[in-house]
């Protein structure tokens, strides 16, 4: 991912994926060879500067990544989570319940039930969980 800060300073290079990475920009040997600008430019004070500056805006690319993943998982949760219809049982309703694998019949094949039983609420354990007892009032484990 790319830290942009929220104010683009002219005096700031692009940040690259080496420079997020590393913490410095890569020069190429030739540059080295050739004595380019940037290499010819290059003062030891200059660069312990540039240092102290990225280091003081690591906290706020942090921040704005960690601002970045957060939307990004609340968006995959919204799209995960939108065809999902709440149900609510009450005491007395009747149900069913669906079948899992591990106790599918497999002498029934792909046409066996994928629902078993009917069932009847007695409670409401918590959010979500409720006790069911069968027909003949034997309550379900």
């Amino acid at each position: 991912m790319f830290c942009r800060p929220t104010e683009q300073r002219p005096e700031d290079p692009q940040e690259t994926l080496f420079s997020l990475t590393y913490g410095v920009e890569a020069v190429i040997p030739v540059e080295v060879s050739l004595c380019s600008a940037r290499v010819f430019g290059f003062t030891l004070a200059k660069k312990e500067q540039l240092m102290v500056k990225q280091l003081d805006s690591l906290e706020e690319c942090r921040e704005f990544v960690i601002i970045q993943l957060a939307d990004y998982q609340q968006k995959v949760a919204w799209r995960y989570n939108k065809d999902v219809k709440k149900m609510e049982f009450s005491a007395g309703d009747l149900v069913l319940w669906k079948v899992v694998r591990n106790v599918w019949d497999v002498d029934s094949g792909k046409l066996a039930s994928n629902w078993e039983g009917l069932y009847k609420v007695t409670a409401i354990a918590e959010a979500g969980a409720y006790y069911l007892e069968e027909m003949e009032e034997r309550p379900l484990p």
